[in-house]
């Protein structure tokens, strides 16, 4: 603590003014968030807290007394005795126009824009009360492009401001998306133009979060939740991932980070889902699969380290890059996929619903479920496990198309039998929660003593990579977890020279694991990532049961149907295999 007093103490500080507002900011700071600590939101489009800075759109120009030109409030830092202006007649001369130049190579089809009432240029035009493009279009006639089940680009949408860009490439380390030709001819595209799914790409949605338009959106697949809904011979169930919990009320002018469990059951009810069921559950079950699968590994030999599997991105990312290396991954299906294949198999018979009249729709953080969604592994008969994949956006959607007041629902509780979940399941949507519930699961199975403190906490936070070590009395096991893709290829590279130390590796593709997935609300920032993240915890502190393998529906569950973890109708239902995909190019 007084270290950092200290630091603080000694933190030069710089002394300005914006708009005449005096105010001291310490030294490197930029206009940008100067502004910030008063209150002026200074406009821009290809900013963006959590990357590197750009300066591509200029709309952030301001004008400084003293200076010939107009600076970019994004990127210059502010001095001492600056005198900053943000509102004068040629800084707003200047946006105007630069707004004016991006509307006139805009599609401006607003009302049927998926990003209708959430883009950052129709905001800025409504500000700045643009009605209307001045200049003559010169917009391309581009159309859609909609080859797979996640990612939909529009390239007339684009305003290349090149956040997809950074995403892809500084976040991810992908680089499948860059920019190509020059001058008025640039856009935003991918190697060779093809589509993303044969590139690089793993679909895991960054791109969407981050852009500003309608030009890069998760597929809508909220039209198919209503037919279905819609249909009286069908039976609707719905489930939900645990991160959607706490970034659903983003939408709703609630806090980042507040836990919405209750009022989020209650809309789905109100929306008509015949059930409403926990992803949490299958979570547990998955604990108690892949915990084993880790187990028979280590008493029988095996392929280490083992590697989680239920991040479809990296799983995409693995197939794609480090192919020779699949045996690594856990066999186990990801919760998702569990939850359907109970739900197409064991629901039925409890339920006395015949399996084809069953829908099976899935709430989820992430882009690339839709993708693992449609895996013909995941399946059996021609019939897939989960039929529809929403992301957390398009149950916003469906939620205002009803039209509650989604803040102010009573609360209700998650049906049975696939309804209940512990903490354990609670915290896979945070980057270490899936190797934390395992080592809950592993450490008693193999002990056969009562772990004294489930908080694995060296497992937990924000840091791209982190590691522990478990004392499982004969024997210890080292464990890894990161988040990014970016940081999963470093632990990939010391696998593939045979240089990884570690037992168990914990890999989520999205910053912060799903709580930062692709398919969370736009605006979500590391910042509201980390509350999610705290809002997890807070879930599994306060929940009766913390361990999977204590879930009395799950011991239900095997009791009745699977008999046992690792067995034959568990392989059957609850197991699937990886394969490597070729790529159709190399740079």
């Amino acid at each position: 603590m007084s270290e950092n007093v200290n630091q603080a103490e000694k933190q030069e500080m710089v002394h300005l003014t914006i708009n005449n507002i005096p105010i001291e900011v310490p030294k490197g700071t930029k206009i940008m968030q100067a502004a910030r600590e008063i209150g002026i939101d200074i406009p821009h489009l290809c900013y963006h807290e959590d990357q590197r800075i750009k300066a591509h759109c200029r709309l952030c120009s301001v004008e400084v007394t003293g200076r010939r030109r107009l600076l970019a409030a994004c990127s210059t830092e502010v001095w001492e005795g600056m005198e900053v202006h943000t509102d004068t007649p040629i800084v707003r001369d200047t946006q105007v126009a630069i707004l004016q130049l991006m509307l006139a190579n805009h599609h401006k089809d607003c009302l049927s824009c998926p990003r209708n009432q959430n883009c950052d240029l129709q905001r800025l035009c409504s500000r700045f009360n643009i009605m209307e493009s001045h200049l003559p279009s010169v917009v391309k006639e581009e159309p859609r492009i909609v080859t797979n089940p996640a990612i939909v680009r529009d390239p007339s949408k684009c305003i290349r401001c090149g956040r997809c860009i950074r995403a892809c490439k500084d976040v991810q380390g992908i680089a499948a998306l860059t920019y190509a030709h020059r001058s008025s001819d640039i856009t935003v595209t991918t190697a060779y133009d093809k589509p993303m799914e044969r590139t690089d790409c793993v679909l895991c949605g960054q791109c969407s979060l981050v852009c500003p338009t309608g030009a890069i959106v998760e597929k809508d697949d909220t039209d198919a939740v209503l037919d279905a809904l819609q249909d009286p011979k069908k039976h609707v169930i719905v489930q939900v991932a645990p991160s959607v919990r706490v970034a659903l009320g983003d939408a709703f002018g609630m806090e980042p980070g507040e836990i919405v469990t209750g009022q989020m059951v209650t809309a789905l009810k109100l929306l008509g889902f015949d059930k409403v069921f926990d992803t949490n559950f299958g979570a547990d079950l998955t604990i108690m699969e892949e915990a084993s699968e880790f187990l028979h590994r280590l008493e029988h030999g095996g392929t280490f380290p083992m590697i989680t599997s239920c991040s479809p991105g990296w799983v995409n990312f693995l197939e794609k890059n480090f192919g020779d290396f699949t045996a690594h991954l856990s066999s186990a299906k990801s919760p998702m996929s569990m939850f359907g294949a109970i739900a197409k198999t064991y629901y039925p018979e409890k339920a006395g619903i015949p399996v084809e009249d069953i829908v099976t729709v899935s709430i989820m953080p992430c882009t690339a479920k839709k993708f693992e969604a449609a895996r013909p592994e995941m399946g059996r008969e021609g019939r897939q496990d989960v039929d529809i994949v929403l992301t957390t956006r398009e149950l916003i959607k469906l939620i205002k198309y009803v039209g509650l007041t989604f803040q102010n629902l009573p609360e209700s509780d998650f049906d049975s039998p696939l309804g209940y979940g512990t903490g354990a399941g609670a915290i896979f949507g945070a980057s270490g929660g899936v190797m934390e519930a395992a080592l809950r699961t592993v450490y008693e199975k193999y002990t056969g003593k009562t772990l004294e403190r489930l908080d694995f906490q060296s497992v937990r936070g924000f840091e791209g990579i982190k590691e522990a070590e478990v004392d499982l009395g004969s024997r210890k096991a080292k464990v890894a977890i990161a988040h990014t893709l970016k940081n999963a290829r470093i632990l990939m590279e010391q696998v593939q020279r045979n240089e990884s130390p570690y037992d168990f590796i914990e890999i989520m593709a999205c910053p912060g694991g799903c709580i930062g997935g692709g398919g969370q609300p736009i605006g979500t920032t590391n910042a509201i990532r980390k509350k999610r993240m705290a809002a997890l915890y807070e879930i599994d502190r306060n929940l009766p049961i913390r361990k999977s393998h204590e879930n009395p529906d799950i011991i239900t569950l095997y009791k009745e149907f699977l008999g046992e973890p690792l067995s034959e109708k568990a392989h059957e239902l609850l197991h699937t295999h990886y394969h490597k995909v070729e790529k159709e190019y190399t740079f």
